[in-house]
């Protein structure tokens, strides 16, 4: 079955209907209000004319909108494209033309790129306006693109809407475009399976508990926030917004929320350490930060842990929805000096527990270099937790799998 049967129908909205789901600034949600809002979203794309395996594209800040999204659109069967914020029109457009949106849904700050993108196309998107209380320019008409705003759309649809999972798990999800080394992005194709087996890989190998808090410090176009707008509807934990990444809003929403859980480059996490002393304080409670790309400096490891804060190191890429490695800490580092443990939490890992196989081969013989931290190679990973492949590209996606593992 689905992961959106498993998620939100099933367990999250029927065991904790009143809990809270979503929190924005003072706009609140519980997971029964999302789940109806969710189901709301869905039956308006289909009454628009969306259909399975049809593309509807978010250009959405970290907002709660950007969440539903996350679930409404897999429950019309469609397939969800998040947009990178911070590209300019004429790749925004690429993405539109080539992924065939046929539904925009849209933050009005980013009004200014949208337009310009839309002029690009030929066929247009239907497009629909989310107007953020917090953000730029909720009340700007300038702003405003689309036939209708989120609210409105939403409240033609639905809330009993009787979705139903796709036939095949393998079905499409979500399409997340990558940077190419060169020419125009990659389209990078989700299944329903995968996205499923690297949530829950999100809880076992975080170690995350039912109500987690989650701070977005992640943007959620980002890998679908690698995978965590599911993995928080598993474990019914809550959602804590964040439109922009700043040391002080991030404080005080771990403060004011309790968060528990957060994700970030290293660049996140120094911004943070850096903070001036005064907005560090108040703070209890134990947070847990997942961090990815370049390994942890020892500054970060020891910033963080005088922070209180506890930081894991991950390893992914957008083929792998995201995550798909973990540094898996040992009880006995502890008791290491700072530069061993910097080393040891440094290294990038041994595969998600869902994810089938990981490991280093040379590209041209195909077989594994020995495991001797010097012999180089290439990170190969096969399983499930895998791209069902790019988007109309045959040839890259055989290319990228060859010999059953993806490089």
């Amino acid at each position: 079955s689905s992961s959106m049967e498993r998620y939100i129908s099933k367990p999250t909205a029927a065991i904790w209907p009143d809990h809270a789901s979503v929190v924005h600034g003072e706009r609140r949600f519980t997971w029964g209000e999302t789940a109806s809002r969710c189901r709301r979203l869905a039956s308006a794309l289909v009454r628009a004319g969306i259909g399975p395996g049809d593309t509807v594209a978010a250009m959405l800040a970290n907002t709660p909108e950007m969440v539903e999204m996350h679930f409404g659109v897999p429950m019309a069967g469609a397939v969800l494209n998040t947009l990178n914020t911070r590209l300019d029109a004429e790749s925004i457009a690429f993405m539109l033309r080539h992924g065939e949106a046929k539904v925009l849904v849209t933050d009005t700050e980013f009004a200014p790129t949208i337009r310009k993108a839309i002029e690009l196309l030929d066929v247009k998107p239907l497009v629909v306006d989310v107007a953020d209380p917090l953000g730029p320019a909720p009340h700007d008409p300038s702003a405003r693109l689309g036939a209708a705003n989120y609210e409105a759309f939403i409240a033609t649809g639905d809330p009993a809407f009787a979705w139903r999972p796709p036939a095949d798990e393998w079905q499409a999800i979500s399409l997340n475009y990558t940077s190419g080394t060169t020419g125009n992005p990659k389209g990078v194709v989700y299944h329903h399976r995968g996205a499923y087996l690297n949530a829950v890989s999100n809880i076992v190998d975080w170690g995350m508990p039912r109500h987690a808090v989650y701070l977005w410090t992640l943007p959620m176009f980002h890998c679908n926030g690698w995978c965590f707008p599911w993995t928080v509807a598993a474990i019914a934990g809550t959602n804590v917004c964040l439109r922009r990444v700043e040391a002080g809003a991030i404080f005080d929403a771990i403060r004011r929320h309790r968060v528990t859980h957060y994700c970030g480059a290293p660049i996140v996490h120094s911004t943070l350490i850096n903070a001036p002393d005064g907005m560090k304080q108040g703070i209890s409670h134990r947070v847990s930060g997942l961090v990815a790309a370049a390994a942890p400096p020892a500054a970060m490891i020891e910033g963080m842990e005088r922070m209180g804060f506890d930081i894991t190191h991950v390893y992914g890429l957008t083929e792998t929805y995201g995550p798909a490695s973990v540094c898996a800490k040992h009880a006995a580092w502890a008791d290491l000096d700072v530069g061993a443990r910097t080393e040891r939490n440094g290294r990038q890992g041994v595969r998600y527990t869902m994810q089938e196989g990981m490991t280093v081969m040379d590209p041209a013989t195909m077989t594994q270099v020995p495991a001797d931290g010097e012999t180089m190679g290439e990170i190969m990973f096969r399983g499930n937790v895998t791209m069902k492949g790019y988007l109309k590209n045959p040839t890259a996606t055989a290319e990228a799998f060859a010999g059953g593992w993806f490089h």
